[in-house]
C-alpha cells in the first residue's frame, strides 16, 4: 500500500501552507499556547477566520450545499496537520461544529438561511449552555426546562457553565422539553401503580 501524497494532494497542501503564511498572525500560535481553558478568546482567531470565511474555508466539514468545502478525507487532513503546525485553531467549535451541523441537519430553511451564513463569517459566535447546579452536565439530571408557548419556547433554569457566554452574542443550550413520566408514558414504558 502506497501511503504517499499524490501530486494533487501536494500541490494542495502547498496551497494551504501559502495560506497558513499569508494569513496566521505573528504570535497566534503563543496566544493559543497560553490559553488556560480549551477554548481560545475569540479575538486570537477572528481575523484568521474571516480571512479562512473569505477562501470559502471556514467551515470545510459541512456540505458543499451550506458553504462547505468538498474537500476529500485526505484534504481534510492535510489542512488539519498544517493548520496545527502553524499555530492556528478553530474560531468558535461551538457555532462550527456544533449548531451548525444540528441546523444543517435539523433546521427550517429559515432558519438555515438566518444562521448558516453568520456562522460561517464568524459574525455570530456561540456559547454552550451545558451544566446546571449540582448536575454538571448529565442530561438525566437537567432542570432547566422550555416550554411550548405557541412558534416559541420559555426557557426557564440556571446553568452556571455557559463558555464564552461573555463574548458570545448566541447561546445554544441542553433544556429539558418534556418529564421523564411524559416520555415514559410516550414509549409505553410508564410503570402501573396501584394504591
Amino acid at each position: 500500500m502506497d501511503l504517499s501524497l499524490s501530486p494533487e494532494d501536494l500541490a494542495f497542501r502547498d496551497e494551504v501552507r501559502r495560506f497558513l503564511a499569508d494569513n496566521v498572525r505573528a504570535g497566534m500560535g503563543r496566544a493559543i499556547d497560553l490559553t488556560t481553558a480549551f477554548i481560545v478568546d475569540p479575538d486570537v482567531l477572528i481575523d484568521f477566520h474571516r480571512a479562512l470565511h473569505r477562501k470559502g474555508w471556514s467551515v470545510p466539514h459541512w456540505p458543499v450545499e451550506h458553504g462547505g468545502t468538498g474537500w476529500s478525507p485526505v484534504q481534510r487532513y492535510i489542512f488539519d496537520l498544517e493548520c496545527g503546525r502553524a499555530g492556528a485553531a478553530t474560531y468558535n467549535a461551538s457555532g462550527s461544529h456544533f449548531v451548525g451541523p444540528v441546523i444543517i441537519h435539523y433546521g427550517t430553511p429559515a432558519q438555515k438561511d438566518r444562521y448558516l451564513p453568520r456562522i460561517r463569517s464568524g459574525e455570530d459566535y456561540w456559547a454552550q449552555g451545558y451544566s446546571e447546579p449540582g448536575s454538571g452536565s448529565d442530561l438525566a439530571s437537567l432542570k432547566t426546562r422550555a416550554v411550548a408557548d405557541g412558534d416559541h419556547y420559555v426557557v426557564n433554569g440556571q446553568k452556571i457553565w455557559t463558555t464564552n457566554a461573555h463574548r458570545a452574542n448566541r447561546m445554544f443550550a441542553l433544556v429539558r422539553t418534556a418529564t421523564t413520566n411524559a416520555v415514559m408514558s410516550a414509549l409505553g414504558q410508564t410503570e402501573k401503580t396501584s394504591h
